[in-house]
């Protein structure tokens, strides 16, 4: 199963606008046409944060104006089935994380096909997520928290940022690797599931990193292990869940460019360059990476192999956890 691990980083020169499109794009760009980026979530932190943070250097790197598009509903299914339904002409990208595997497997009836109908340009960063607990609960390590949760069986509850996020599905992955039974408590978001963990009417939480280290730096949570397959240069101290004894046990959020299906494979790389160069430029990885994000920039056909084992892996979790959404 491909891993975020071995993404490897884009490389090369800055390319002139022309090469970035084809000749059709290079005329709607000479009418002064924008390239469109579609977010398919609110305007506010998190994913989109990061896309705006991206697509202003990508609009120097190309010397195009680059406008994000926020479509947030259903889950981010709005946004995304618009940008399926895009003309494949490089003129419109999709800017998503980690909801776009698992929309694959938890929502019935998907108006997309999220193999078939979106070709990944370029995997942008991942970002591990943080177990954390309430500092009463006498919990330090991994093993601490599955002997708990073992000998008082459903007493132990876990926040999630809401039904079919990937803290609650990073929860489930550890509740069926360990074989106990925690109780969900989903919330409209992470800060107000983070607020009730730090007020003990929650006692456990796989946060985002971002999300969680401020609470964690002044002692409001204690951090447990990290999800990703090397530790955090946030928490240097903070071991895996691999090193904390869950051999395999890799679960990392992500963020990703997509196109419509269709779009030429030269455009695809050529996109994925132009974004890889913006990706290299200090102000974007120091924004990224004080985030707890680690930057990828990977090539369209290592993010198409990411992004079918990434489906898969979450497909086999939402299975297991009787998760659906109509």
């Amino acid at each position: 199963m491909a891993s975020a691990r071995r993404l490897s980083a884009g490389a090369g020169p800055a390319l002139a606008l022309a090469a970035i499109l084809t000749t059709a794009s290079a005329a709607a760009v000479a009418q002064g046409r924008p390239l469109r980026l579609i977010v398919p979530f609110p305007p506010g932190p998190g994913v989109d944060l990061i896309a705006r943070t991206v697509s202003e250097q990508l609009s120097t790197t190309i010397g195009r104006t680059v406008v994000v598009d926020n479509r947030p509903g259903a889950g981010s299914v709005i946004g995304v089935d618009i940008a399926a339904k895009s003309p494949p002409d490089g003129n419109t990208l999709l800017f998503t994380n980690l909801a776009y595997a698992i929309n694959a497997a938890m929502v019935a009836n998907l108006p997309y096909d999220p193999l078939r109908d979106l070709s990944p340009v370029t995997v942008v960063a991942t970002q591990p997520h943080l177990l954390v607990v309430n500092p009463s609960l006498p919990v330090k390590t991994v093993r601490d928290l599955a002997a708990l949760a073992k000998g008082r069986p459903g007493e132990i509850t876990y926040a999630s940022a809401g039904v079919g996020t990937g803290p609650q599905l990073v929860a489930e992955m550890f509740s069926s690797a360990v074989g106990v039974r925690m109780n969900h408590v989903p919330y409209k978001g992470a800060n107000p599931a983070l607020t009730d963990v730090v007020g003990g009417h929650a006692q456990v939480m796989f946060a985002t990193l971002v999300s969680s280290l401020p609470q964690v730096q002044t002692g409001r949570l204690r951090a447990v292990a990290v999800t990703s397959a090397k530790r955090s240069r946030h928490l240097p101290e903070v071991p895996t869940m691999i090193e904390s004894g869950l051999p395999g046990f890799e679960a990392v959020g992500w963020y990703m460019v997509m196109a419509p299906a269709r779009t030429p494979a030269p455009v695809l790389s050529r996109l994925q360059v132009a974004l890889a160069e913006a990706l290299a430029q200090p102000a974007v990885r120091e924004r990224l990476t004080g985030d707890g994000a680690e930057v990828v920039a990977s090539r369209p056909e290592e993010a198409k192999r990411f992004l079918a084992a990434e489906i898969e892996r979450w497909g086999t979790v939402v299975k297991a956890a009787g998760l659906r959404r109509e």
